[in-house]
């Protein structure tokens, strides 16, 4: 009995001095091999949404807020926080954040080939998935090779229910899209791309094909015409390969959406009605009573 008393005495006594070692060891190794967090980066880590969608350029919001710790990144690096995160960071970092709406950015859909504009060539019975469409002749069941095919990659890829295809073709919905970049990814035809929040006139088309070809595909597709580039008068805009291109000297006067002669560029403007005419002034008395006379 004493024996297996002693036994477990000495048992545990080596079990606490291991332990008692093997704690001094890792604190000791802590402290030596520990790794110094700025202050300011679980900070900026706390104000990200924390989506980790990597719209920054980052993979996920941990590299995006030790990139803005450091410098390396500016404060308006998170699209999907947009301006109040921004400016929290700004804060954060001792930073101005700057004009936050001129960094707003948005998805758009370069296609208005809807069901109504757009002819179709035959009817695609199968897995209702743009990127399975790819495979299928023109993509997409529309005489459009270019043209959006509406079956909703775009849709399923966004997480904030930014996109939604409407009479067969993605619309975004610019509140709610955070420019993150995930319809952008998913689209097979690349029509989809970030652009300013604020920007009105835009080439809603990515048609390569001749002008005759496209107006017998869609009513509503660039046809290479010119007139917004004849007509610019900031030399903004040109016609490139079959196709409309804005360039960063786009001042949105609308010019070139109000010739555009299919409705291929957005933001038409308006026509001002023209001012009724003007009632004749009523006849003086005098000429009444003239007129009277004569009739007497």
């Amino acid at each position: 009995m004493e024996n297996i008393t002693t036994f477990v005495l000495v048992a545990a006594l080596l079990v606490g001095a291991t332990g008692l070692i093997l704690g001094l060891f890792l604190g000791v190794a802590s402290e030596k091999f520990k790794v110094e967090v700025d202050e300011r980066e679980a900070l900026v880590r706390a104000a990200l949404p924390g989506n980790n969608c990597g719209a920054c350029g980052f993979p996920g919001c941990d590299g995006c807020a030790k990139a803005i710790a450091k410098g390396e990144a500016p404060v308006t690096q998170c699209p999907v926080g947009g301006a109040p995160t921004a400016k929290r960071i700004a804060e954060i970092m001792g930073t101005e954040a700057g004009d936050l709406d001129q960094v707003k950015q948005v998805a758009f859909v370069h296609c208005q080939g809807s069901c109504d504009k757009a002819k179709q060539s035959y009817h695609y019975s199968g897995i209702a998935d743009c990127s399975d469409l790819a495979v299928v002749p023109n993509g997409s069941e529309k005489e459009c090779p270019y043209s959006c095919a509406g079956y909703g990659s775009c849709v399923k890829a966004c997480q904030f229910d930014a996109i939604h295809v409407i009479n067969g073709v993605a619309v975004v919905d610019k509140e709610k899209c955070t420019a993150c970049g995930a319809c952008i990814k998913a689209c097979p035809k690349k029509l989809i791309a970030l652009v300013p929040y604020k920007k009105k006139r835009l080439v809603a088309c990515k048609n390569l094909l001749k002008g005759k070809d496209v107006r017998s595909a869609c009513s509503i597709g660039c046809i290479a015409c010119g007139l917004c580039e004849k007509n610019c008068p900031f030399d903004a805009i040109h016609v490139t390969d079959n196709l409309a291109v804005m360039n960063e000297k786009c001042t949105d006067c609308g010019i070139c959406a109000q010739k555009c002669p299919t409705g291929a560029i957005t933001g038409k403007r308006p026509v001002k009605p023209k001012p009724a005419a003007a009632a004749p002034p009523p006849p003086k008395k005098d000429a009444v009573k003239a007129a009277e006379g004569g009739a007497q």
